[in-house]
């Protein structure tokens, strides 16, 4: 079945309350992707960002973010008053979020809400800590220490306790036992807010496409409890780190830093871990997009301490027979596979024996090679997305601001314009018209918004994951265009499978 998707992360939903939450936006943005008739929302990871901001170095796999809870249905089921959240400064310049004064405000609005809920604890709490039992004491035990330490990364705490010897755990969960409870009070309104949102996405016929980081953050619960797991040396310091070698968008290639696995380890465990967090993730989301796909095959491994990511070397992965040994254990999963980057044989011989659909970006595809694999007329099958750009990429109009002359001569000729401002359009439509069983583009890009709006710049601290909306933005004549180049090219939902449930009363 032909399908179509809208990229737009929760976070850069419109919300007064310095981001975007899981309130009435949410539901606002469903019914507008059912009224475009568009069948998928691609969200980025839903974890806490931790250093950088960024989604994909989070505290845990498995914990949601904070700053997406509403306030508003907080409210509603009394454990917060207007005042406790709406007389905070949620924005000081700007339209873009404040992650500076998120990480103080939000916290303390929660722990309002925390106070309250110890007097009249919910209905499901206790069922939920035991449900969650295989992370969820940990990492909140994990969030208490941090806090106990100010926010320093784990193995900058004192060596007990960075080691986890049993004694110090003892004490510190007696002595941080409130603050623990808080943090799983956390999640508890956080997965009640995702399910149903969730749920009200699937009533109407919208799947959740959600990101999966292939690694994790080295300062996360993850690594601190299962070092295991990780290549890391008897001082639970990491050997080697992620990231990409040198070519011609990153001279010096890109240094990631998260831990690498200790692949040995898995195999021995029969992947335990991984259809763990797996099957986890199909909780959360309908398709599971699993970044740096490529990595399962082989993956560049760079001397920890290193400045660049010029001196690594490449290792061999997993390969497929993680995946074989997942689909065994839990069935067959949906996955998109990104297999962007440097793309061996060998990496297309696993993707081709697993049937996982991978990757075309259409703004990777105009460099007057019309052999290039992310054109349209060279996709090979319709078991692939085509995206006009990911998260990582510039919007459409900002990636034509900046191409060169040759590179736009080429889009106006292939596309088929004669003016240059009609490239970012004409793009869409060659995405949505290719053989490619799903089409996605960024939000940005049906609003035509320029580089300022870009969400990531790889390899640039600073300034990222910060793109807003407005309510404005998401007018019923935007819907009509995406719903006519749905319908145009065979893409829409079918306005008789979509049911009209009782909306959430909630908003931000």
């Amino acid at each position: 079945m032909r399908k179509s998707g809208i990229l737009l992360h929760i976070s850069s939903l419109p919300s007064r309350f310095g981001i975007g939450r899981m309130g009435r936006a949410a539901y606002d943005f469903v019914d507008f992707l059912k009224a475009s008739e568009t069948a998928c929302w691609q969200i980025l990871p839903l974890s806490p960002t931790s250093y950088g901001d960024s989604p994909y170095q989070s505290f845990s796999v498995c914990a949601g973010n904070p700053y997406f809870i509403d306030f508003v249905q907080l409210e509603e089921q009394g454990l917060l008053t207007h005042e406790d959240y709406a007389s905070l400064l949620w924005q000081r310049t700007g339209d873009t979020i404040d992650y500076e004064l998120l990480y103080r405000n939000n916290i303390t609005v929660l722990r309002r809400a925390f106070a309250r809920f110890r007097e009249h604890p919910a209905r499901g709490y206790s069922k939920f800590k035991t449900a969650q039992k295989h992370w969820l004491p940990e990492y909140a035990l994990f969030m208490a220490l941090k806090d106990a330490h100010d926010g320093a990364p784990w193995y900058e705490w004192e060596p007990a306790l960075a080691q986890r010897q049993k004694k110090a755990l003892e004490r510190a969960k007696e002595e941080l036992a409130e603050e623990i409870e808080l943090y799983c009070f956390i999640q508890f309104v956080f997965t009640q807010q995702w399910q149903a949102l969730k749920a009200y996405a699937n009533r109407n016929q919208v799947e959740i496409i959600g990101d999966m980081p292939i690694y994790v953050a080295y300062d996360s619960a993850d690594v601190w409890v299962s070092p295991e797991l990780f290549a890391l040396d008897e001082n639970k310091q990491p050997i080697e780190v992620a990231g990409c070698p040198p070519d011609p968008f990153s001279p010096t290639g890109q240094l990631w830093g998260n831990p690498l696995y200790s692949w040995d380890y898995h195999k021995k465990t029969d992947y335990k871990w991984w259809k763990s967090r797996l099957a986890f993730a199909a909780t959360l989301y309908d398709v599971i997009r699993i970044d740096h796909f490529r990595g399962f095959e082989s993956y560049y491994a760079i001397p920890f301490g290193s400045e660049t990511a010029e001196k690594g070397k490449w290792r061999k992965g997993p390969n497929k027979a993680l995946f074989l040994s997942v689909k065994k254990e839990l069935g067959e999963l949906n996955i998109i596979a990104e297999d962007l980057g440097f793309i061996t044989p060998g990496v297309r011989r696993m993707l081709k024996a697993l049937k996982y659909p991978g990757m075309k970006v259409l703004q990777f595809g105009f460099d007057s090679d019309p052999s290039n694999e992310h054109l349209p007329h060279n996709f090979q099958s319709p078991n692939c997305v085509c995206y006009t750009g990911t998260h990582d990429n510039e919007t459409l109009t900002g990636w034509l601001e900046s191409a060169n002359k040759k590179t736009v001569k080429y889009a106006k000729k292939y596309l088929r314009v004669t003016k240059k401002s009609h490239i970012p359009d004409a793009m869409v439509a060659a995405c949505w018209q290719s053989i490619a069983e799903l089409a996605v583009a960024q939000m940005q890009d049906f609003l035509h918004e320029d580089s300022a709006c870009r969400m990531n710049t790889p390899s640039v601290l600073g300034g990222n994951w910060q793109y807003r909306t407005e309510t404005a933005d998401f007018t019923p004549e935007l819907a009509a265009a995406i719903r006519k180049l749905n319908r145009t090219y065979g893409r829409n939902v079918q306005p008789a499978e979509i049911t009209e449930p009782e909306k959430e009363n909630t908003e931000s």
